[in-house]
This record gives C-alpha cells, structure tokens and sequence, in this order.
C-alpha cells in the first residue's frame, strides 16, 4: 500500500510517496513558489534528483505536476495514481477540537477553516491544499489530517491555561497549544520501542530553526514550551522564544513601529539571529564564536541555558526523570549543543558519554552505561507518523 504525504504552506507543499509494506520512501520533493513563479524539486529512492522551474498559481497545478512526475516519464514510480490508496496531511492546528487525526469530510474542513484565527499563516494553505488535492485525485481517495496540537492535548488545565482573565479563555480559547506535537509523539513512542519501556518520565527536545520542548509522562504530554503560537518558550532560529510581554509595547514605544512590525522582528528577525547578528544557523554560529565573536558565543549560550532549564523544570514537573531525546535539525546533528547541555546534569543522573555523543548523527544512546538517566539521539520523522496514522484510519 502507497500513502502520499501532504505538508502544505501557503507558498510550498512538501510531499513524500511511501510504500507502507516496508515503510520506505519511494519519491519525495518540495513545489515552491506556489502563486508567484513556480520551482519544483523531486528526489527519487536511488538519489536521482530532478528539478526545473512550473508555472503554479495554486496548489492544484502543484499536485498536478507532483502526480505527472509520479506516474510519467522516465522517472515514474508507480503506473497511474490508482496505486496511491490514501493522502495524509499536516495540519498545524487543531484546537480543542481535534484530539487525534481524522479523516477528512468536510464537517473537517469546515472546522478547520473555523480555527484559521489561531493559526492564520498555518491552517488557511492547509485547508487549501485539502481542496486542490481533492479536486486532482477525486473523492474516492481518502484523505487524513494529523495535527501538530493533537499530541498536546493530553495537558492539564494548569498547563495550559494562561493567568488572564478567564473569560479570554471561554469566549476566545485563548491558551497553551503547543506545536511540532507530531515529532514529540513520534521520537517519545520511538524511545519506548527501544528501551521497552512504557511507564517513564521523558523530556523530549525538538531543537531546529523552530524548538520546543516537551514532558511526556508514561507516553503522554503534560507540558510543552510553544503556547498559543510557535513563537513561545525557547530562542529559535529567528524567534524569541519567551520574553516579558510588557516588552512589545516597550519596543514599539521606543522605535515607533507598529504592532505588526514588532510582530515580524520577534518572530523573523530575534531569536538566534537577532542575538549574534549573523545568522540562525548553528554552524555559522559555532564557527564564528571560535574566531571570538563574543555575540555568537552569547546566542549559543542562551540557547543551552534554556534548554537546560526546561530539563529541570519539567523533571520537576513529572516528579524525577528516566530519558532526555533530543530530534530535529540541531538536536540530530549538533554534538557540540548536546554536551552542552548535558554538562554539569550529574545531579539529575545524567552521565554524558563524549565519545558516544561525537559526531553521532543517528540513532544512539549517548550516556554512560549504568547512567541512571538516560539520554538519546532519535532522528524525527514526522511523515512516517502521519503515514501511520492515515493507514490506521483508513483499516478501521
């Protein structure tokens, strides 16, 4: 069975064509520019790369192309888009509502066109792409969406209710969400196959452009560092992470911007960025601060600091600690971070092992053995979750 794997944007649609029998990925590639040019690049099983310029004004020619490069040419994976049994998307948002993925009807669509104001550069492109991938691949194929929230709402009202008055609650559902819920689920249950345990208190560290953290507590999340949107808890790439609120009006107090404008600085022009002034990636930064440049030094710090912190508090909050994973961009790849972090965390039970930790960019324990907490590299793999679920759905 072949499930295509939809993660929509307003401009971009990320796809990948995995064959479910051995869970492999037969193709996968990324339309950009959707309504402005049009650039697509495809990427097949045995490395072959294609990519080439496409007029796209919606994401309806956009799927169009995708299903051309899947079933024509000389690069064609499967015979007619027949062989594709079900579509599986990322959604963003999922509110109150959505507590696990779903099929989608239109009841869903209509629902999640209905929480566009808590996710209005998210859900609106999603809803989006549902409807053109209908209009492509017809009704008769079915469609799942898989949240990003969904994993989060397993929290306590003491986790994300926000100390305003309530009443922001009631009418607005204005609280604690949480986000990249798809990738704390899948690298929490992963963690679970390999240590064959169930009942543990895990700290799960999704560090990339975008971080958060969250505590899963006997596989489910009691806390997590994102809030009502992405830009809460942690520095990121270009995002603050969390700051006084009474900053905002400050900012714009005394430079004279706009809400709007302060808006875009403390989501696209903070956060790592912001701090060294050259850039969010952590190589640069890395290298940078060994020439001396003491604000690269600075971004970084404040980034283990956080990181540290969250550890604790959420150990804390789950009453001890067995396991610290650490997935995504810069949790996957940045030894450098991790030891980081892990320094000096003996007194919660962790013991770093540095050889284990260099230069490991795949699956791995890193801590001593006899290291009474554990601490481990999952890599993520947020489509494999949602092809998952889709599949489940579709059996039922």
């Amino acid at each position: 069975m072949k499930i295509l794997v939809i993660n929509a944007g307003s401009s971009s649609m990320k796809y990948q064509l995995i064959d479910m029998d051995n869970e492999s990925v037969i193709a996968k590639g990324n339309c950009e520019r959707i309504g402005i040019s049009g650039f697509i690049g495809h990427k097949l099983a045995d490395g072959t790369k294609i990519e080439y310029e496409a007029a796209f004004p919606t994401h309806a020619e956009a799927f169009a192309e995708v299903v051309k490069l899947l079933t024509t040419g000389e690069h064609k994976v499967i015979n007619d888009v027949s062989e594709i049994s079900a579509i599986g998307h990322r959604g963003v948002h999922g509110g109150e509502k959505f507590t696990k993925s779903v099929l989608i009807d239109d009841e869903v669509m209509n629902e999640i066109d209905n929480l566009a104001s808590l996710a209005p550069l998210h859900n609106p492109p999603a809803l989006v792409a549902m409807k053109a991938c209908r209009k492509v691949f017809g009704e008769k194929v079915p469609m799942a969406v898989v949240f990003d929230t969904s994993f989060h709402q397993t929290m306590p009202p003491k986790a994300y209710i926000y100390p305003i008055p309530y009443e922001f609650y009631e009418q607005y559902r204005l609280r604690r969400y949480g986000f990249h819920g798809t990738s704390h689920r899948f690298v929490s249950k992963r963690l679970s196959e390999l240590t064959g345990k169930t009942d543990t208190k895990v700290v799960t560290c999704h560090l990339g452009n975008g971080s958060s953290i969250s505590a899963v507590l006997n596989g489910r999340c009691i806390d997590t560092t994102m809030g009502l949107t992405p830009l809460a808890g942690l520095i990121m790439g270009t995002r603050c992470g969390d700051v006084d609120p009474s900053l905002v009006t400050v900012m714009a107090e005394k430079s004279g911007k706009t809400a709007e404008e302060i808006n875009t600085i403390l989501n696209k022009k903070s956060g790592l960025q912001g701090v060294s002034g050259i850039g969010s990636d952590m190589r640069d930064l890395h290298a940078s601060a060994k020439e001396g440049n003491e604000r690269a030094k600075l971004a970084t710090d404040i980034l283990v600091y956080q990181i540290k912190k969250y550890i604790g508090s959420f150990a804390a909050a789950m009453g001890g600690l067995d396991s610290v994973v650490f997935t995504g961009g810069i949790g996957e790849n940045d030894d450098i971070v991790r030891a980081a972090v892990l320094k000096d965390m003996e007194f919660l039970g962790i013991q770093l092992d540095e050889k284990k930790n260099d230069n490991c960019r795949e699956e791995r324990c890193i801590t001593k053995e006899g290291s009474k907490v554990s601490a481990w590299v999952i890599p993520t793999n947020e489509e494999l979750l949602i092809a998952r679920d889709t599949l489940s759905l579709i059996s039922k």
